[in-house]
């Protein structure tokens, strides 16, 4: 099992600690069976703010995955089409237990010195 590093945008990452978002959409996944996320809060704040434990990941047709993740999602319908837009599949990481750092960490903290643009392994 691997850890990864993915960039998500500040007012997700606020929802996820929260407990609103409780699936992480993307529209493509790492090779590699995931089973942590470390929480990298992208622009304007660029930090690291969590990690979460991945529960599983769902491969659906997007309208099959909004389906069976919508209460949870933490994003309106049209946002959702808008970002699976042309995609014939959809993934979503459905995440476990949350823990939030007292103190954000940067990227050089991992030993990286780049932004993430979807996700890194570590």
């Amino acid at each position: 099992m691997k850890t990864i590093i993915l960039a998500i945008k500040p007012q997700y990452v606020e929802r996820i600690i929260s407990g609103t978002k409780k699936y992480e959409y993307r529209t493509r996944i790492p090779k590699n069976n995931i089973n942590k996320i470390i929480i990298y809060s992208s622009y304007p704040v660029k930090k690291i703010i969590a990690e979460v434990d991945v529960l599983k990941v769902l491969k659906l047709t997007p309208e099959e995955l909004w389906e069976s993740t919508k209460d949870f999602g933490g994003i309106d319908k049209a946002s959702y089409d808008k970002y699976f837009e042309g995609r014939d599949i959809a993934y979503a990481y459905k995440l476990g237990e949350i823990k939030e750092f007292i103190e954000p960490k940067s990227l050089n903290d991992y030993g990286i010195n780049y932004a993430p643009q979807s996700f890194i392994y570590i």
